[in-house]
């Protein structure tokens, strides 16, 4: 058996598009035509085992946010093996030479994507760096809390029409500035998710919350009919989007749909670990909240990747990095950082701590502090009496989160 690594020609695109759909069987909903289209052979990677498509890989180009600042990123696309060619190490081969291609060019030290099975790509070094819990409550049970004057909406809501989107993407940029693994969505990522066409028969609302003329935040929904027995609430209302710059925005768009009587529930299939209202409502466990695994990243070149994080603290560590993918992360660094930039070395000075590169994304995004990752057993400490400093300069400002499928 003959394994060649290479992107696909142009006109072995179709076959490129049958590959990557056939082996994951995914629907138009979950690979919307427009998305796997947008693939060009530039950014494909792909396994010919004896001169045939086997395992399909792309990357979008992207950025992301790191605690306030922005990274580029490889966005790992429409990954797939056939069948009949799985367990042959394809896959491995595929994505060891991706990231000797990416460190070469030093473009983006960071890869991530949305995992079908995260077990499939931690033995990869990718890690879990974000959660995604998941709303489904009766608009009923939609009741807030008493709280003081000054979370309480004083302003209105408006639906936006097709040409409004531009108040809608600043005040997402405005939402994901400070935050942590928020894509910078273009034209594309917008007509591809949140504004992409309610489901068939379904209807689509964008609605603003403003004062005085200012918009403070947004909500993108659909409203969908589903089966029901006589008498019984007809429709389903799906949350796409929300993102808000002030408590009272946030509160005014959820009693909004109050008063969908005619829903059987609300559902919310994307939201941060971090959202409040959970602490808002006066019976919270009616949201029936699950979680799931939410975005997978790894560091492809440690030394680029660092400097590139916000960091609120100042100080100065030292620490052992284990990689058996990318040598060249492997090996002692120090990280000197501020709140105004941050420099990574290489040094001979003593580790304070040994972890592998997975713990090291958790840490750079926030999913655990480097205290829990202590606990876990997912690093160890030469030298506790650092352990402070390890937490706060790993600290951010909000939990991790990607609302983006990509």
């Amino acid at each position: 058996m003959s394994i060649e690594i290479r992107p696909v020609a142009p006109e072995e695109m179709e076959t490129y598009r049958r590959v990557a759909l056939a082996s994951l069987v995914l629907s138009p909903e979950q690979a919307p035509p427009t998305a796997i289209r947008a693939i060009v052979p530039a950014l494909t990677l792909c396994a010919f085992v004896d001169g045939q498509l086997a395992t399909s890989y792309a990357a979008w180009p992207l950025k992301v946010r790191l605690n306030g600042q922005v990274a580029p990123t490889a966005g790992i696309t429409f990954v797939g093996t056939l069948p009949q060619h799985r367990q042959s190490g394809c896959l491995r081969q595929v994505i060891t030479r991706h990231f000797e291609q990416l460190h070469a060019a030093g473009e983006q030290p960071l890869a991530a994507l949305i995992a079908s099975q995260a077990a499939i790509y931690q033995r990869y070094g990718y890690a879990v760096v974000s959660t995604r819990n998941v709303y489904r409550i009766e608009p009923r049970f939609l009741q807030f809390a008493p709280m003081p004057d000054a979370g309480r909406p004083a302003g209105t809501l408006r639906e936006l029409g097709e040409n409004d989107t531009d108040i809608l993407k600043q005040i997402y940029r405005d939402f994901c500035a400070p935050r942590t693994g928020y894509l910078h969505r273009g034209q594309a990522t917008w007509a591809a998710g949140p504004l992409s066409p309610p489901p068939r028969n379904g209807f689509l609302f964008k609605m603003v919350y403003e004062e005085k003329g200012v918009p403070l935040g947004y909500m993108i929904y659909s409203i969908m009919p589903q089966p029901a027995g006589d008498g019984e609430p007809w429709q389903r209302v799906t949350i796409r989007d929300l993102s808000w710059l002030a408590p009272q925005a946030y509160i005014a768009l959820w009693r909004h749909l109050q008063a969908m009587g005619l829903a059987s529930h609300v559902e919310w299939l994307k939201v941060p670990v971090d959202d409040p209202l959970p602490h808002l409502l006066l019976e919270p466990r009616r949201l029936n909240l699950t979680a799931k695994d939410g975005l997978l990243a790894r560091v492809v070149d440690v030394q680029r990747l660092l400097p590139l994080r916000g960091y609120d603290a100042e100080g100065a560590i030292t620490f052992e990095l284990l990689d058996t993918l990318c040598p060249w992360n492997a090996g002692r660094w120090r990280l000197d950082a501020t709140p105004q930039g941050a420099n990574v070395e290489c040094t001979t000075q003593d580790a304070q701590a040994v972890l592998p590169v997975e713990t090291l994304a958790m840490l750079l995004f926030g999913q655990i502090t480097p205290s829990q990752a202590l606990r876990m057993g997912r690093m160890n400490m030469k030298d506790n009496k650092t352990l402070d400093l390890w937490d706060r300069l790993f600290s951010t400002q909000h939990k991790p989160f990607c609302p983006d499928f990509f």
